[in-house]
């Protein structure tokens, strides 16, 4: 692998990224194991998100790495359009086992994108094929985030992943998020206030019937647009009204599922059982990108009674990919072998204390944790939003921590192997980020 620098970034255009700000004072990664990071200057990096909240393991698990290269020169790439691999049925068998069976079925993708676009198509066909072809409406909510396809972004509530691209799809409402700085700043699990926000899909049920609504999602903990942990009872109240009203609840778990909640999936931690889960990033430890849906087996079964043929028109080319299943098969054997969510519920409380500790630090206006992720909210500086925050994380890279930043909220979610002295060097640094930030 070259560990020197490229002789040129001009060509790679940059995903969710300042091109021009990182190409002119570039932070280039080469190399990873464990907690750290290495970069091309040789500095080693606490890995403070899990790469992109993606290796709940750990970097460069080993058995992991064997048998992602095992597979590759035993079969390096088999379609999964009208015939298979073992892997693939393998693995669907081994995550049925790890939702102790509360799934039916899984249908894999590669990517959390892919996975959302694929549980709203069906949800979509579900409903079409039951014989209620008029539910085709989605709803979403307001600051979440499902990906990057028209999917995605139409059930999304993120302005800026929206704004770009004009009109969304049709057929589309939200439900109001449920931050509320107010009544909830500095809660340490799930806040006391906002609970009967869930009760808004009755008003969306009123405006548009439910006779036309096919699936409601949401993430159990909104991520990427800054850790909303939802209120209590919030998720509970969301399940009794799909029920109510023959609407499919989706979760989308593409972050909080393998383990960052300290138990397999959201679902578990708040027991509340979705129709469907949406997952990807942990699946594999980040090592191959793969996706997948969980599905309920009515849902499934309503495909299978249509006539013989072809019975979902969906799929791509990556389903299913041999190496990624490789990859993931170990990655589940790891989180057993290593009892890695029993050391995660272990280290909860001390992770829990030590981000909250950071409370009275200058532009700190909130702090929310719940599992194995913290939220640490930052008063913007007047005119530029998201700047105090992306100087936070430009300073915490060059003091040797990585954190992830959305707007001016921290977001942070660690490998789940982490110790307490990674802990402590986190926030020891973070602590002296966050005081002499302008």
């Amino acid at each position: 692998m070259n560990e020197s620098r490229p002789e040129s970034m001009a060509s790679f255009w940059m995903p969710f990224t300042n091109n021009r700000d990182f190409k002119a004072h570039p932070r280039l990664l080469v190399s990873a194991e464990g907690m750290y990071y290495k970069d091309v200057d040789g500095r080693s990096i606490l890995d403070g998100t899990a790469g992109l909240w993606c290796v709940p393991c750990g970097h460069a698990q080993p058995k992991i790495v064997a048998a992602v290269r095992e597979m590759v020169g035993q079969l390096d790439f088999a379609p999964t359009f009208q015939m298979g691999h073992p892997a693939a049925f393998d693995l669907a068998e081994k995550l049925m086992e790890y939702t102790n069976h509360r799934f039916g079925h899984v249908f894999y993708t590669n990517s959390g994108s892919e996975a959302v676009d694929t549980a709203l198509k069906i949800a979509l066909a579900y409903h079409k094929a039951r014989g209620e072809a008029s539910r085709t409406r989605l709803i979403g909510r307001e600051r979440g985030y499902h990906g990057v396809g028209f999917g995605g972004i139409s059930v999304g509530g993120i302005a800026g992943n929206r704004k770009p691209y004009g009109v969304m799809l049709p057929g589309v409402d939200h439900l109001p998020h449920t931050h509320n700085l107010d009544k909830n700043a500095f809660s340490r699990g799930e806040p006391e206030y906002g609970g009967n926000l869930a009760d808004e899909l009755e008003r969306i049920v009123t405006l548009h019937d439910a006779s036309t609504i096919a699936a409601v999602i949401v993430e159990p903990v909104a991520g990427s647009t800054g850790v909303l942990i939802p209120p209590k009872g919030y998720l509970k109240r969301l399940r009794e009204l799909c029920t109510k009203h023959g609407i499919l609840l989706i979760f989308d778990e593409v972050i909080t599922g393998f383990g960052r909640m300290t138990t397999p999936f959201a679902a578990d931690y708040f027991d509340v059982e979705p129709d469907m889960m949406t997952t990807a990033k942990g699946l594999t430890n980040g090592t191959i990108p793969m996706g997948a849906v969980f599905s309920k087996q009515h849902i499934h079964d309503a495909f299978m009674d249509a006539p013989a043929g072809i019975e979902l028109f969906h799929g791509y080319t990556y389903s299913g990919h041999p190496v990624a299943c490789a990859a993931s098969l170990a990655t589940l054997e790891v989180f057993k072998e290593q009892k890695i969510l029993e050391h995660a519920a272990g280290i909860a409380e001390y992770w829990a204390d030590a981000v909250h500790s950071l409370k009275g630090l200058p532009h700190v206006i909130d702090i929310r944790t719940i599992g194995l992720i913290a939220g640490i909210e930052l008063a913007p500086i007047a005119g530029k939003p998201g700047a105090r925050a992306f100087a936070a994380f430009k300073q915490a890279f060059a003091d040797g921590v990585l954190i992830r930043v959305t707007g001016d909220i921290i977001a942070l979610s660690p490998p789940l192997v982490l110790e307490k002295k990674h802990i402590d060097e986190l926030f020891g640094k973070l602590r002296e980020v966050l005081k002499n930030l302008d």
